[in-house]
């Protein structure tokens, strides 16, 4: 659809109003006329002239006639024919002879003159033209046109500026209201269009915007209920075993160290909740800068694999690290790194039975850092798979609440490397158990 610029419909309506009113006076002027000419020697004029120089001519002839009845009925016919009144008084002004056909017309004094002979003076006569209302009727016709130019510019303006500016204003308003499914309808003005397509612009972003805080929020909700509830059950038991210990149930030394053991497991369950709480609320809602540098993936995976050995080394779990022989950097934040490193093998770590295997392989891929942890622990259920990366999410076998797992620290884990440019992805490997693989892309040198 063709669109025109505020300037340009501007200057069309002007041309507009000023011509209409110009071609009704000349359409008007040619019916009274039957000309185009506009100037004051029409032959419509000088016919009239002819007419009344020849009455004149006939009257001043006939002045020993003016009383007589067949010459006033010539006359009259004359002037009828012609148009024309006339009045003739004598020499004491006394009317002798008065003819106006139409007495409802209008009538204008066009001659006025005395007749003398020989000196004396006969009497006066006195012709009457009717009035020409052909310039009048042309104004008219002038000022309709110009009602008519004024009526269409204004629907016009109406029709293609100010609906669709109000059509913005009562969307802007429902948006206001909350109400996103806002339509604008098409424009035929440049400026307008473009004002429309920034508003829809603005109004998806809003609406995305709108709808991810709401995730946002909600999954903030979910976290705090989810986590709250998780820790009750650590409290729950660590108020227990400390009122035992105070009330003095626990008299043997045996079962005071037993009741000691509990209460720092479940110490250590606890922190472990609020440490994965506190990096999942930084990496989401925070969305701190990331202090980039130039670290050794191996590096970060070596330091994450001699952090879980006694874990690993409680359940004689074999922890096995493969690498290329030549060593790659990756640009990002060492802890934040880490972290995610370590919450994969902690997850792998959990989830393998005692007299299993992890290993662990990093490799460079073109301008990438690859990596994969595989483990010989039952793996993934198809419908653990679709939802392993989910906040809190644990899976009826493997990510149980036993394991001791918040169901954050995948979670973590992918965004952790998603912010740094990479994937995290889990899947079953072919030998039985899990297999979590990734990349991050290389520091450019």
């Amino acid at each position: 659809m063709r669109t025109l610029r505020i300037r340009r419909f501007t200057v069309l309506g002007l041309l507009f109003i000023f011509s209409l009113p110009w071609i009704f006076f000349v359409a008007a002027h040619f019916m009274q006329t039957n000309t185009l000419s506009l100037g004051e020697d029409q032959p419509q004029d000088t016919k009239l002239k002819q007419q009344l120089t020849g009455m004149i001519q006939r009257i001043e002839s006939g002045a020993g006639s003016w009383t007589d009845p067949n010459w006033q009925n010539q006359l009259q016919i004359q002037l009828r024919e012609a148009n024309m009144a006339a009045a003739i008084m004598d020499a004491s002004n006394e009317e002798i002879y008065r003819f106006k056909p139409e007495r409802s017309r209008a009538w204008s004094k066009s001659e006025q003159f005395s007749i003398i002979e020989d000196g004396r003076l006969l009497g006066r006569v006195v012709l009457y033209m009717p009035n020409s209302n052909s310039n009048a009727v042309s104004l008219i016709a002038a000022f309709a046109g110009l009602l008519l130019a004024l009526f269409i510019a204004g629907a016009g303006m109406r029709r293609y500026m100010l609906k669709p500016l109000d059509t913005m204003s009562i969307a802007a308003r429902q948006i206001a209201a909350g109400d996103w499914n806002v339509q604008l309808p098409s424009a035929r003005i440049t400026e307008i269009a473009e004002v429309r397509d920034g508003f829809n612009m603005m109004v998806q972003g809003l609406r995305l915007s709108h709808q991810k805080q709401a995730e946002l929020e909600e999954e903030r909700r979910f976290v705090i209920a989810a986590v709250a509830h998780d820790l009750r059950t650590p409290l729950f038991s660590l108020r227990g075993y400390l009122d035992g210990i105070e009330q003095g149930i626990a008299q043997s030394p045996e079962k005071l160290a037993k009741y000691v053991a509990v209460c720092k497991e479940k110490s250590a369950q606890l922190d472990l909740l609020v440490e994965e709480l506190f990096t999942f609320t930084k990496i989401e809602y925070l969305e701190a800068e990331l202090s980039a540098s130039a670290i050794n993936l191996r590096t970060i995976l070596q330091k994450a694999i001699d952090s879980l050995k006694p874990l690993a080394g409680k359940k004689q779990i074999s922890l096995i690290m493969n690498h290329a022989a030549e060593d790659f950097e990756i640009a990002g934040d060492a802890h934040l790194l880490e972290r995610a490193m370590n919450n994969l093998l902690d997850n792998a770590v959990r989830h393998t039975p005692p007299n299993g295997r992890i290993e662990v392989q990093c490799c460079r891929e073109d301008h990438k850092a690859v990596f994969t942890v595989m483990d010989t622990g039952p793996g993934f259920t198809v419908k653990e798979l679709q939802r392993v990366f989910e906040p809190l999410y644990r899976g009826e076998v493997s990510r149980n609440r036993s394991t001791g797992g918040a169901g954050l620290g995948l979670t973590i884990s992918r965004r952790i490397i998603r912010r740094h440019g990479g994937e995290l992805i889990a899947a079953n490997h072919s030998e039985q158990g899990a297999l979590l693989s990734g990349w991050l892309p290389l520091a450019i040198c």
